[in-house]
């Protein structure tokens, strides 16, 4: 429910559209839903802008709209994320950013608080990150990489990656003759 432009939900200075214009957004959602299987997951980053309450009181809203699951972003204190799941019927999102402004808790703990799901945002990308610049800071050490580093991947893992096998079989089968 944040007006453009967006930002993550860590990030200060959001704003918020108006709970209605939200709740028609779900409808629609709705409408154009063609699989059971298909979740519709309603966030609010209305913690930030009007405080926890109003943020409970959307995400209300947006479950009687029609959400399958609600989403409360950046919950700032353990007692406010135990209390999201209490307060609310339909199952709920938390949002883990490693640095952010949501305390990071053990999955058990969160399952146990009542929530469903546990969003990991950033992890593979400041793994990487921490993972390039410690390869890095070896080869620059160093002067030197190759595949006995426990800092790198293999060449075979690498194409197997990016599924250059099956590539090359595309080549085969569509360049023609050289």
């Amino acid at each position: 429910d944040q007006s453009m432009p967006k930002k993550c939900g860590h990030f200060n200075d959001k704003s918020v559209i108006s709970t209605s214009e939200m709740a028609g957004k779900i409808k629609a959602a709705l409408d154009a839903r063609a699989s059971e299987d298909f979740l519709i997951i309603a966030r609010t980053d209305a913690l930030a802008v009007d405080g926890f309450e109003a943020a409970i009181e959307r995400v209300q809203s947006y479950s009687e709209a029609g959400a399958d699951v609600t989403f409360v972003e950046a919950p700032d204190s353990v007692e406010n994320m135990r209390d999201i799941p209490r307060r609310l019927s339909t199952p709920q999102v938390v949002n883990l950013v490693v640095g952010g402004k949501t305390p990071v808790l053990a999955q058990k703990e969160l399952a146990a608080m009542g929530f469903a799901l546990v969003l990991y945002a950033n992890v593979a990308l400041q793994g990487a990150i921490a993972g390039m610049q410690a390869a890095l800071k070896e080869l620059r050490d160093t002067g030197r990489m190759d595949e006995q580093s426990e800092l790198v991947a293999v060449f075979a893992e690498r194409q197997r990656l990016v599924k250059k096998p099956y590539f090359d079989g595309l080549e085969r089968k569509y360049a023609g003759e050289k």
